[in-house]
């Protein structure tokens, strides 16, 4: 049959890319095509990148969360229309032994992400906003200051040497006075941005919820309020998680997710079992059942952390008899 000749559409490759992320440099494995290359980690490199992969369908970026040397690419990358997934390193690191991918280098590393993306999908999330990563910031730097007041406070009380007290005692006037500035910077912070003082507001009108387990929530979960109990619960990393094999049924027992709100939620819980009426019947039923006292009150940080998103969803404080 005699006639045009049909044209030729150019058909994009769907990509998986993988990004190992180090303080100077991105190393990039693209996905099924096999090509590797490496850009500086700053936004001429990212322009680099992103004109690299021009010709392809590029279905997920996965990177590895790295403290803060992530996040100009999380950002440039989401900001250009890409959906970016940003992984627990553990859970990189189980998958690569999984693969039988046992050397590690940053090669390796990136190849390993984009197989990742490729067979879990992972979920792709936006950066969180500016201001929430400078309150993570300065929350992960008081907290570190909160850890060495306690050394130091061990310290001085396993001494008894003069001068060694004194310049102990030193320190720790140091870290009252780091501690105070940084709280009072984050309440500055909070406060200045409506939503934020709103969301505070909503978190310590709960018993027991002070301050420091507010921003806690504040800083940790971006996600509060958007939630389910299911989901904030296994976040926090206060879910029951399940320990079954063929007729055995094991204790079940919570595991992974987000240590520091956790931790944060522990002082309230027992502060919340003593003098919130309904976590106080809450915590006595559980005791009169049988249950630990750990037990018990795991189960009312699970109930805690489930009312905080409740609320914060609503968009209203605590009430003792809400309709």
């Amino acid at each position: 049959m005699q006639g045009k000749a049909p044209s030729q559409q150019s058909v994009r490759t769907q990509v998986y890319l993988g990004i190992d992320v180090s303080k100077a440099r991105l190393d990039v494995f693209i996905h099924p095509l096999g090509r590797m290359l490496a850009v500086s980690n700053d936004t001429g490199g990212l322009k680099r990148l992103k004109k690299a992969v021009a010709d392809c369908d590029v279905a997920l970026v996965v990177m590895e969360a790295t403290g803060k040397f992530h996040r100009l690419a999380h950002r440039f990358l989401h900001d250009s229309g890409f959906r970016v997934a940003v992984v627990n390193p553990a859970r990189s690191r189980k998958f690569a032994d999984a693969v039988g991918a046992l050397a590690k280098t940053d090669a390796i590393d990136a190849r390993v992400l984009a197989i990742l993306g490729e067979s879990l999908r992972p979920d792709a999330a936006p950066p969180a906003p500016e201001i929430l990563e400078s309150l993570q910031e300065l929350t992960r730097g008081r907290d570190a200051a909160v850890e060495n007041r306690t050394a130091v406070l061990n310290q001085i009380g396993a001494s008894k040497t003069a001068p060694l007290i004194r310049e102990l005692k030193r320190q720790l006037r140091a870290l009252e006075t780091a501690i105070a500035n940084l709280e009072a910077e984050i309440r500055r912070r909070i406060d200045a941005d409506p939503a934020l003082a709103r969301r505070f507001e909503i978190l310590t009108s709960i018993p027991g919820v002070a301050p420091c387990a507010a921003v806690a929530l504040i800083a940790g979960v971006i996600e509060l309020g958007q939630l389910s109990a299911k989901e904030i619960a296994m976040i926090v990393g206060l879910a029951p998680v399940a320990d079954d094999s063929g007729q055995r049924r094991g204790t079940r027992a919570i595991r992974g997710g987000r240590a520091h709100v956790r931790a944060a939620l522990y002082m309230p819980a027992n502060s919340a079992a003593r003098h919130n009426p309904d976590l106080k019947a809450f915590y006595d039923r559980l005791i009169a059942s049988g249950k630990k006292p750990k037990v018990a009150i795991t189960a009312v940080m699970r109930k805690l952390a489930i009312l905080a998103n409740t609320l914060v969803g609503q968009n209203r404080l605590w009430e003792p008899h809400h309709a």
